[in-house]
């Protein structure tokens, strides 16, 4: 959880700091706000953090100041177990 909570919190700063507006940027910031809240309140519920990542790295994942950053948030979600497999 701490590792979490770190990634979330440097790659809110970085966006914060980062010049450029771009139009999903409102996404991102709300989603890691999310992610921040998560980390305090316990537990995370995988799926909502699965989500959340997802909504970040649509709304970011073009913006390569960011990127690591990014990286660092999946990193840290993946740490929480792996991606469900698909329904078939």
């Amino acid at each position: 959880m701490a590792g979490l909570r770190t990634a979330v919190s440097r790659l809110r700063r970085q966006l914060a700091t980062h010049p450029a507006e771009f139009p999903d940027r409102g996404i991102a910031e709300d989603e890691l706000a999310a992610l921040a809240a998560m980390t305090i309140d316990g537990v995370p519920e995988i799926p909502r953090l699965r989500r959340s990542l997802l909504l970040i790295a649509g709304a970011i994942g073009s913006v390569s100041a960011l990127a690591r950053g990014l990286s660092d948030v999946r990193d840290a979600v993946e740490l929480f177990g792996p991606p469900p497999r698909g329904r078939g």
